[in-house]
């Protein structure tokens, strides 16, 4: 990456970012960062059930693709979403609270993990089943394509998805309309715990549209300004009715799979490799201190700040009640104008 000194901030590839963004975009991806290892902890102690999907080490997606993005552009995920929702500005609060399954859920205790969901924030959804989200992504770029609102749709999906039959066709819908979708592939290296040169013979995910004349493009996704940069390109591309685009985001997780992972099919020397020379966080931070724009000692000042409000939330999110049970009828069947709901039965 090719970074010069500007005298108060960043500029990357014609791409400028102040001290003001650098330390937001630095912030965003730390509260991530320690909100994953809360959820981690908390489910270790047994008070999160379900599928639990981690993304530490890929926050510089999370926040990169958002600080490109408009706030009325749809976003879409597969199950690792906690990350996602948060850079878009959901309640953290209110997503600790949907993993432990509390009332005061983003989706009031009934999506879990897997499942977030923000209407304010035009987040439309973790989805459980692999490449789910990506023929729904084609419905939202389609339904902007239709009334011509200027929106475009981020359809993020894992290097394991690409490999479905409804993403090819979802590409080649995409691509006859011409259609404002950015899609997404984080290539976090392994599908659950297949590598991916052992399922895929076309391993640069980013050529997979080349037969539906989708161009793609492969970026850093471990350096946040790269993120950032690149899909802002991407998404001007889209926007101006010249159709998708692929991008293929290089990046890494540092848990398993998911919280039942154990993860012995890589190496410890592996994790620790991209742990040591290309942690997102740390490379801001040491690209910010080189600068002088802060130094280490306030980032450990800021790191402490963060965990303590973290442990605030996860407490805040524990100490709420449990829906109640007539909430499992609710959002079954579109409400009726009377209010009442189709089966209403008895529960509890």
């Amino acid at each position: 990456m090719t970074t010069e000194q500007a005298a108060v901030g960043i500029t990357h590839q014609g791409c400028f970012f102040d001290q003001d963004k650098l330390m937001a975009l630095h912030d965003s991806m730390l509260m991530i960062r320690r909100f994953e290892e809360k959820a981690g902890q908390l489910y270790g102690l047994r008070k999160i059930g379900g599928f639990c999907h981690l993304c530490n080490g890929q926050e510089a997606v999370c926040v990169g693709t958002d600080e490109a993005a408009q706030a009325d552009d749809y976003f879409l995920t597969g199950y690792r979403d906690h990350g996602h929702v948060l850079a878009r500005g959901g309640d953290p609060t209110a997503v600790m609270a949907e993993l432990l399954g509390r009332s005061g859920g983003i989706v009031n205790g009934k999506g879990g993990s897997m499942h977030m969901f923000s209407r304010p924030h035009n987040f439309v959804g973790g989805n459980g089943i692999v490449g789910e989200q990506v023929p729904v992504g084609l419905g939202f770029g389609f339904a902007s394509y239709y009334r011509n609102d200027g929106r475009v749709t981020f359809c993020f999906m894992g290097d394991g998805a690409v490999n479905q039959g409804a993403v090819y066709e979802s590409f080649n819908m995409a691509s006859l309309w011409k259609l404002p979708i950015v899609f997404v592939v984080e290539n976090n290296q392994y599908a659950m715990g297949t590598a991916l040169n052992r399922a895929s013979a076309e391993t640069h995910l980013y050529k997979r549209g080349i037969s539906f004349k989708v161009p793609g493009m492969q970026v850093d996704g471990m350096d946040v300004l790269e993120v950032a940069t690149k899909t802002a390109e991407a998404r001007a591309h889209v926007a101006s009715g010249e159709g998708p685009m692929i991008l293929e985001m290089i990046t890494y997780r540092y848990r398993g799979h998911s919280m039942s992972d154990p993860a012995t099919y890589r190496s410890r020397e592996e994790v620790d490799e991209w742990r040591a020379g290309r942690d997102p966080i740390a490379r801001l931070q040491q690209q910010m201190i080189e600068l002088g724009i802060v130094d280490a000692l306030a980032f450990k000042e800021k790191d402490k700040a963060i965990k303590k409000e973290v442990n605030d939330i996860a407490k805040a999110a524990e100490a709420q009640a449990e829906p109640e049970a007539a909430e499992m009828w609710r959002h079954v069947y579109a409400q009726p104008i009377d209010g009442a709901y189709p089966y209403p039965g008895k529960v509890g």
